[in-house]
Order: C-alpha cells, then structure tokens, then sequence
C-alpha cells in the first residue's frame, strides 16, 4: 500500500485574508510556532504567506533600540503586499514521492492541498521527511 498526501497531510490549517495586516501574521508566526499561512479570499485559496515573506517586508529593527516610528508601520503593511501569488497546489491523492517532486522542482516548503478547487490540507517538507522515516520504520528522533 502506498501513502498519499491524504495521509498525512494537515487538516487543520490557519488562514489569512489579503487585507489583514502583517502584524497578525507576526504574531501568528510567534505564537503557534508556524512557517507558511495560507491567504484566502472567499474561501479560495489566493497566496501564501511564508515567515520568510513576512521578515522581508518589515523593518529589521523591530524590537531593537534603533526601533522608529517608521519600523513600526511596516507592520501596517496588508498581507497581499507580502504574499507568494498563484501558489503551486497539490490533489490529496498524490503519491508522497510526486509531492516531494513538487517541492524541490519550485524551490518551496509547502503545499496547499485542494480536493475540487477547495483547501482541505497542507504538507510541508517537513512532514514529508517524517513520513519516510515512519515509512522505514524509524522513529522520527532516529532520522
């Protein structure tokens, strides 16, 4: 029997509209120790917001001494600024190995899963690489 996305993919995922500034997202990304949000809009899926995205598009002295008024409203800035546009999708019905393809062809650390147009999941590489060495019946610690 060969693993799919479908299992082990995460269905439980956070979500952000476009409009919704970027200090939400910092402090999502504090706060529940993510990498990748997913943006919607409608209920469609239309971006996604990496920690890497974020830490581009504000300023680095947030938090330091040298900290202005200025560094402060990049934190203003809305979510659609900073997002990845038209991201690269994945079916829940993927064999592992396609969607580990995927990633590495587009340079990227995630995959949206969407089953007929609508988001039902995501994988990182991260729990791909879990997978296989579940898969070669090693515990995770092991890998």
């Amino acid at each position: 029997m060969s693993v799919i996305i479908a299992d082990i993919m995460k269905t439980r995922v956070v979500t952000l509209e476009m409009d919704d500034r970027l200090c939400v997202a910092k402090e999502i990304f504090e706060q529940a120790k993510l990498h990748h949000l997913l943006v919607v809009e409608e209920n469609q899926l239309v971006g996604i917001l990496a920690e890497k995205d974020l830490l581009r598009a504000i300023s680095p002295h947030l938090g330091t001494s040298a900290e202005t008024q200025k560094d402060l409203d990049t934190l203003q800035k809305r979510v659609h600024q900073a997002m990845t546009r038209e991201p690269v999708t994945a079916s829940p019905h993927l064999s592992l190995d396609h969607a580990a393809r995927i990633l590495l062809e587009h340079d990227i650390g995630c995959l949206p899963i969407l089953d007929n147009g609508q988001l039902v999941g995501m994988i990182t590489w991260k729990d791909l690489l879990r997978a296989y060495c579940e898969h070669e019946n090693m515990a995770p610690s092991e890998c």
